[in-house]
């Protein structure tokens, strides 16, 4: 989709002053990833948490930069997170089950801020997210709560403000996962934005640091900063792991899926042209069992998580046999009809579990995501709205709510009805057989 003339001036305007305001930034990170004339896309970035616990220092230090981060990471956690009543979770066959081997099916949304306040703001979270701000969501059918994580404020980059990043930011971190899980929510927490200088077709920034989305993760920084996660919800398997948010490597490669898909997988020397060491999917897997974590990794596709027709095929190893799709889907993707959902998606849901990360739509309603909701249901899948956060008007990113009161907008609106229905269908913990 061509951005409307407007849409670019202000683009424009914003790139020449870096001192814009949340709304100007989120709206940039927003827009500049919008389709382009062939392609179909999206992605924004952020989260929420408020509140920081006492929490042993990873000892992660370093700059950042293209050359990612130096991390020391022979400090490990003394204790883990408590996983609270949520439902703890592993994969069997093409479903998620809980501790007591029932299917389980998520139904949430997206908490953005922790990936871009750090970077932007030099704080952590974007609106409230203390108990009471998450009593409004449980009471909105919401039963998981996506959270975006941003490389360098949890690795502790030097050109982060200290008090949003390293052990602040950790420990805030840890300490929302904490409420939520005490709640009965289950959380993911997603690798968003990640250092490394990408200026190749669809480039979100021209900036080494961990300031957009970039193609792909870099290992320098990324590698360690699964480990660190890894290492510090271990043995709570209330949380799941997204390994990146939103892989395009068919945009550097000009859409040679071949190329693109081996890119996804293996990263390193299968990722030519880069100015940074990629890190692959196996590479992010590899860490994250190393450290003895069996939580479930959700792994998103090539086109921002849109496409998902090779995944199946370049699936990584994985000892554990816990891994899932993730999917995103938006009005503008290229993947947005029906059509194409049972041709591409319904495969993949076949074989393993699918975990839509992020759904929603530019123009403020739900014509688009009711449908996509409903058949995601008929197939057994999981789902996650973009996003919980009041200040996403509808002008800069897809937003759910008006207020932390949870008054909806029009999306918000058919989600909230979606999530009801299955609050009322799964009334316990959101625990039912798949539809199969």
């Amino acid at each position: 989709m061509k951005l409307p003339q407007t849409i670019v001036s202000r683009i424009q305007r914003m790139r020449a002053d870096d001192s814009a305001t949340p709304n100007e930034h989120n709206f940039r990170n927003w827009a500049l990833r919008r389709p382009g004339k062939k392609q179909a896309a999206l992605g924004v970035a952020a989260l929420a948490a408020v509140g920081v616990v006492a929490g042993t220092a990873l000892g992660l230090s370093g700059g950042g930069g293209a050359q990612g981060v130096q991390s020391n990471l022979n400090a490990q956690p003394v204790s883990m997170v408590s996983s609270g009543s949520a439902p703890q979770l592993q994969v069997s066959g093409n479903h998620l089950v809980n501790q007591n081997g029932q299917t389980v099916v998520l139904h949430g949304v997206d908490r953005s801020g922790t990936e871009f306040m750090c970077v932007q703001k030099g704080t952590i979270f974007d609106g409230p997210v203390n108990a009471a701000a998450i009593d409004v969501m449980k009471s909105k059918g919401i039963d998981v709560v996506r959270v975006p994580l941003n490389e360098a404020c949890w690795n502790g980059d030097s050109y982060v403000n200290p008090a949003a990043s390293g052990a602040n930011y950790r420990d805030a971190i840890q300490a929302y996962v904490k409420r939520l899980n005490d709640a009965g929510m289950n959380v993911i927490l997603d690798l968003h934005w990640t250092d490394g200088t990408y200026t190749g077709p669809a480039s979100a920034c021209v900036s080494d640091q961990a300031t957009c989305q970039k193609p792909m993760p870099d290992q320098a920084g990324a590698i360690p900063f699964w480990t660190s996660v890894a290492n510090t919800f271990k043995g709570n398997d209330s949380v799941i792991f997204d390994l990146f948010n939103e892989p395009y490597p068919d945009q550097t490669y000009q859409s040679n899926m071949t190329e693109a898909w081996n890119c996804w997988l293996h990263g390193g020397s299968a990722c030519p042209g880069y100015s940074y060491q990629v890190a692959g999917m196996q590479d992010m897997v590899n860490a994250v069992r190393s450290t003895g974590a069996n939580n479930v990794l959700m792994l998103g596709g090539l086109t921002w998580s849109n496409d998902l027709s090779g995944w199946l095929s370049h699936e990584p190893n994985d000892p554990d046999h816990d891994l899932a799709a993730s999917w995103h889907s938006y009005n503008f993707n290229a993947c947005s009809t029906q059509s194409c959902w049972n041709s591409q998606i319904a495969p993949v849901i076949a074989k393993v579990p699918l975990i839509a990360g992020e759904i929603g739509e530019n123009d403020c309603s739900d014509s688009y995501v009711t449908p996509l909701m409903k058949w995601l249901n008929s197939e057994g899948a999981s789902y996650v709205a973009w996003t919980w956060n009041s200040d996403f008007d509808c002008a800069s990113g897809p937003g759910l709510i008006t207020n932390y009161n949870g008054a909806p907008t029009g999306l918000g609106t058919g989600v909230e009805a979606m999530l009801h229905s299955d609050a009322q269908k799964y009334p316990t913990t959101m625990v039912a057989a798949a539809k199969k």
